[in-house]
C-alpha cells in the first residue's frame, strides 16, 4: 500500500480491498470534478486505513510573537519600590523569562523559546497519547525552583508531572480522577509560598484549590479545597501570573458574551480572589486566550489572545489589573490546537470529516483551527455503500475512529490492539454515533439506535478494540433523522449530543456525565434544519474548543456552525462549494 505521511499506524486487519491512500491538493473547501461513478453496492471489510495528519513542517510557518525584552520596558510602572516578581512558570531554556509550550495539529508539544525564533518539538515523556491538556508551574522542585514542572492531563482524567529539561519532560507522577473537573490550570503561587498551585473547576462551576506541597516525588499537591461556586458562567479562565506587583498570582475570566473580568489574587488559601472587576468586552474576538507570563520586561504578567485566523495579539499589563491597547504578535499560530495554560476547555478526540464520493472513493479532511478544512487527502477506493461512523476516539491518540458495520459486524479500522473487528450482531441498529465520553470515566462510548426507536449505550474500554454490554437509555428516538455530536456543545466540558427531528427541528441533548441517564431533557435550538441533507460533527473547527456543526444543502454548500457555548450555534458561515461530490459525509 501506498500513502500519505501520517502519524497514524496502519492497522493489519481481515479485508479482501486494498485501499490506496495518496495525497490530492485542492484549494481549501473546495472539490474537482468526481470521476465517473462506478460504486460498490456490495462492500466488503476494507484493508488498513491510514490517515494524513498534517505536521508542523507541513503547516505555514507562524510569525513569532515579540517576547521579553533584553532591557526593562521604558513605560514600567512605577510602584514607588522595587516590585517583588513571581518566578517564571515556563521558563525550559533558564534565562528567566517563560517560553511558550503548545500542542500542534499532530499531537506533540513544541516551544517556542522568548528571544529565539525557533520552535521546536518538546516531548513529554514517552507515551505515544494525545494529551488533552497541559499546563507548567514553578517552584514545585525545591533542589532547582526555577526550574519548570510541566504537567499534562489525559482524557481518562490521569493528570502527570514532567522534570523539565531544555529539550523534553522526564515523567515523575501520576495521579488519577481529574476528569471530574472540566478545567485544570495553574495561575502561579496562590498562597505566597512561591511554589505555583492549581486550580480545577468542574462542571457544575464549582472552582477548587490544590495547594502545591513541594517536592516532585510524591503526590505534589494538598486536599482540595472548594474556594467557590458560580465559575460555570466563564468559557475562558487563564492564570496569567502575577500582574500588579506582589508576587501572587491573578487571573482574567471571559464569559460567553465576550466580557474579560480581572480577579487579584489575595495569597489566603480559603479566598485566593478579590471581587472581580470588569476589564472590557468584545473579547470574544478569540477563540483561546493564554499567558506565557511577562511580555515585555517589566516583570508584571501579561494576556495573550488569538484569533480564528490564527493572529495573535499581545496585551500588556499595566501593574493595577488593567491592560493597555492590542499590540499584534504574529500570524499563523492556527496550527495550534491547545497552548498550555489557555483558559478554554480543550476539544479532544475528533477533528476531522471523512467523505465518499460518487465513485467510492474516501477522503479526509481535517480541521484547522480556523473554521476550514485542509486539503482534502484520499485514502482509497471501494467505499460506496458502506455503512460509516466516524467518531470521537475510542482510545488515547487522539484521532478520531472510523467505524464499518459490514454484515452485522463491526469494524473499528482504527482499533490498534486487534485485526479491527469488534463484534457481530450490529446490523440491528440503524445510527451509530460516538460524541465522546457519555459516562464521566473520560473513556470515549458509543450511541447506537435500533429499528425500534431505543436508544442503547456501549461504554468503551479505553481502547477501541471492544466496550462493555449495551445498557438502555432510552426510547423514542426514531423520531429523529439525525443523531450527530463531537464534543462539548454548551460549553460544560460534556461531551453532547445533537438531534434533528424529521420536521426540521434541531436539538440539543447536554451530556451529564452518568452512564444510566447520560443526557439531560432535550433542549430545542433550532427549526428548518431539514434544508440539509448532510448535517455532521467533525468536532471543533475554529479553535475554541466547542464541537461544531457543518450542513451541506441541496446545491452542494457546505456551511459551518460554530457553538456559542449556551448550547446554541451562531449564524452559519460558508465553508466552501462543490461538496455535492459526496454521497456521504461522516
Amino acid at each position: 500500500m501506498t500513502s500519505v505521511e501520517s502519524g497514524r499506524p496502519a492497522v493489519a486487519r481481515r479485508g479482501r480491498r486494498v485501499a490506496t491512500c495518496t495525497a490530492l491538493a485542492l484549494s481549501a473547501g473546495m472539490l474537482l470534478a468526481a470521476v465517473p461513478a462506478h460504486a460498490d453496492d456490495n462492500p466488503a471489510p476494507h484493508a488498513p486505513v491510514e490517515r494524513a495528519v498534517p505536521s508542523v513542517e507541513d503547516l505555514r510557518k507562524p510569525t513569532l510573537p515579540r517576547l521579553r525584552s533584553d532591557e526593562p520596558a521604558a513605560d514600567s510602572p512605577s510602584f514607588g519600590a522595587e516590585i517583588a516578581v513571581a518566578r517564571p512558570r515556563s521558563d525550559v531554556d533558564g534565562d528567566g523569562s517563560s517560553d511558550l509550550l503548545h500542542r500542534a495539529w499532530d499531537g506533540q508539544y513544541w516551544v517556542s523559546a522568548s528571544g529565539s525564533a525557533d520552535t521546536y518539538q518538546y516531548p513529554l515523556g514517552n507515551s505515544s497519547e494525545m494529551y488533552k491538556d497541559a499546563f507548567s508551574i514553578a517552584g514545585l522542585d525545591p533542589a532547582a525552583p526555577d526550574t519548570p514542572t510541566h504537567f499534562t492531563l489525559s482524557e481518562t482524567g490521569r493528570l502527570s508531572s514532567y522534570a523539565s529539561t531544555p529539550y523534553g519532560g522526564d515523567l515523575v507522577w501520576s495521579g488519577t480522577g481529574w476528569q471530574q473537573f472540566n478545567k485544570v490550570f495553574s495561575p502561579g503561587d496562590l498562597t505566597g509560598d512561591g511554589v505555583g498551585d492549581v486550580l480545577a473547576r468542574n462542571p457544575a462551576g464549582e472552582l477548587f484549590l490544590y495547594r502545591a506541597k513541594g517536592g516532585t516525588a510524591v503526590e505534589p499537591f494538598a486536599a482540595k479545597v472548594n474556594v467557590g461556586g458560580g465559575w460555570g458562567q466563564y468559557d475562558q479562565i487563564v492564570g496569567v501570573n502575577d500582574t500588579n506587583g506582589d508576587a501572587i498570582a491573578d487571573l482574567f475570566a471571559r464569559n460567553t458574551a465576550g466580557e474579560l473580568y480581572f480577579y487579584s489574587g489575595t495569597g489566603e488559601p480559603t479566598r485566593p480572589f478579590k471581587e472581580r472587576v470588569k476589564v472590557g468586552s468584545g473579547w470574544n474576538a478569540y477563540n483561546q486566550l493564554f499567558s506565557w507570563d511577562d511580555i515585555d520586561g517589566d516583570g508584571l504578567g501579561d494576556l495573550v489572545g488569538r484569533t480564528q485566523a490564527g493572529v495573535l495579539y499581545l496585551y500588556v499589563s499595566t501593574g493595577t489589573g488593567a491592560l493597555k491597547p492590542r499590540e499584534e504578535g504574529g500570524s499563523g499560530w492556527n496550527y495550534v490546537s491547545q497552548f498550555a495554560g489557555s483558559g478554554n476547555n480543550p476539544a479532544w478526540g475528533k477533528g476531522e470529516l471523512i467523505g465518499v464520493d460518487k465513485s467510492g472513493v474516501l477522503y479526509d479532511y481535517v480541521v484547522e483551527n480556523d473554521g476550514t478544512f485542509s486539503t482534502r487527502a484520499r485514502i482509497g477506493e471501494g467505499w460506496g455503500g458502506s455503512r460509516l461512523s466516524l467518531t470521537s476516539s475510542f482510545d488515547g491518540d487522539g484521532f478520531a475512529d472510523l467505524i464499518e458495520v459490514y454484515e452485522g459486524t463491526l469494524y473499528n479500522y482504527n482499533d490498534m490492539a486487534g485485526d479491527g473487528v469488534v463484534g457481530s450482531g450490529w446490523g440491528i441498529y440503524n445510527s451509530l454515533v460516538g460524541p465522546g465520553d457519555l459516562s464521566g470515566d473520560g473513556k470515549g462510548d458509543l450511541i447506537a439506535r435500533d429499528s425500534a426507536g431505543v436508544l442503547w449505550l456501549y461504554r468503551g474500554y479505553g481502547t477501541g478494540a471492544g466496550f462493555a454490554s449495551r445498557t438502555k437509555i432510552g426510547s423514542g428516538w426514531g423520531q429523529f433523522s439525525v443523531l450527530t455530536g463531537a464534543g462539548d456543545v454548551d460549553g460544560d466540558g460534556r461531551a453532547d449530543l445533537i438531534a434533528r427531528a424529521t420536521d426540521g427541528k434541531l436539538y440539543l441533548y447536554s451530556g451529564t456525565g452518568v452512564a444510566s441517564s447520560p443526557f439531560k431533557a432535550k433542549k430545542l435550538i433550532g427549526s428548518g434544519w431539514n434544508t440539509y441533507n448532510k448535517l455532521v460533527a467533525p468536532g471543533d473547527m475554529n479553535g475554541d474548543g466547542r464541537g461544531d456543526l457543518v450542513g451541506r444543502n441541496s446545491d452542494g454548500n457546505l456551511y459551518r456552525y460554530d457553538a456559542n457555548g449556551r448550547g446554541g450555534f451562531n449564524a452559519k458561515v460558508l465553508v466552501g462549494s462543490g461538496w455535492n461530490t459526496y454521497n456521504g459525509l461522516f
